[in-house]
């Protein structure tokens, strides 16, 4: 009995460490950056995000992640007709004029509390949805989880962005708006990273693992196909 039980031990753990030589074979790299990422977050980030958290009060924490999130819409919608969702595509451009007049240029979510619900959509969903596979996992200096297929992604992401490119904004103005927005989407994230902390054995796989599974989900929109074997 005790054999048997340590030889279905011993062929688990060898089929998960040829899951994960396949899904993230830049493992050691990916740990390094990991690790930087890390201390960043520990000794810069987190404790900016908890001095914006102290002093701005949570109306006006909300009001800065509306804005930036109708911002994201159009590009929520771009991604949406790239995909073949024109309803959805219509959804998003419903929300982005309506937060961005009623709503007072985003500040106030009206669209959702009228029935335009929020979609979330990039450009490293429409590759996978176009048939691109993730490729193997990587960990991006300052950003985090992603992978081959994901990064390819947001480096389109980032050339479409409309702050980082606007021609009314000076170099200044355009980091100062990126800082505020990564020290507000990091003071979101301050309870949920926290109870991360609480519950990971390790970090790592923790991250690498529930980020794969959340982005194959989006990519089927919730409802992905058994993988084979």
């Amino acid at each position: 009995m005790l054999m048997s039980i340590a030889l279905v031990a011993g062929c688990a753990t060898t089929q998960q460490s040829e899951r994960v030589a396949k899904v993230d074979p830049f493992e050691s790299i990916n740990r390094a950056v990991f690790t930087f990422n890390e201390n960043a977050d520990e000794y810069v980030v987190k404790p900016a995000a908890e001095a914006y958290k102290f002093v701005l009060p949570e109306f006006v924490r909300t009001g800065v992640t509306n804005f930036f999130s109708n911002i994201g819409d159009v590009f929520v919608a771009a991604n949406n007709l790239l995909q073949g969702k024109p309803e959805n595509a219509a959804n998003d451009i419903g929300r982005f004029l309506v937060n961005s007049t009623i709503g007072i240029l985003g500040f106030f979510d009206v669209a959702t509390d009228a029935g335009l619900e929020k979609n979330q959509e990039d450009f490293g969903q429409t590759l996978g949805v176009w048939g691109l596979s993730d490729g193997p996992y990587v960990v991006l200096p300052f950003f985090g989880p992603s992978s081959v297929r994901d990064t390819a992604g947001f480096v389109v992401d980032v050339k479409t962005n409309f702050i980082l490119n606007s021609n009314h904004l000076n170099d200044d103005q355009k980091i100062g708006t990126t800082v505020l927005r990564v020290v507000n989407y990091r003071a979101n994230l301050l309870e949920a990273s926290q109870l991360l902390e609480d519950a990971a054995f390790d970090k790592y796989s923790f991250l690498r693992d529930s980020y794969l599974q959340r982005r194959r989900n989006q990519v089927y929109d919730g409802n992905p196909p058994l993988i084979s074997d």
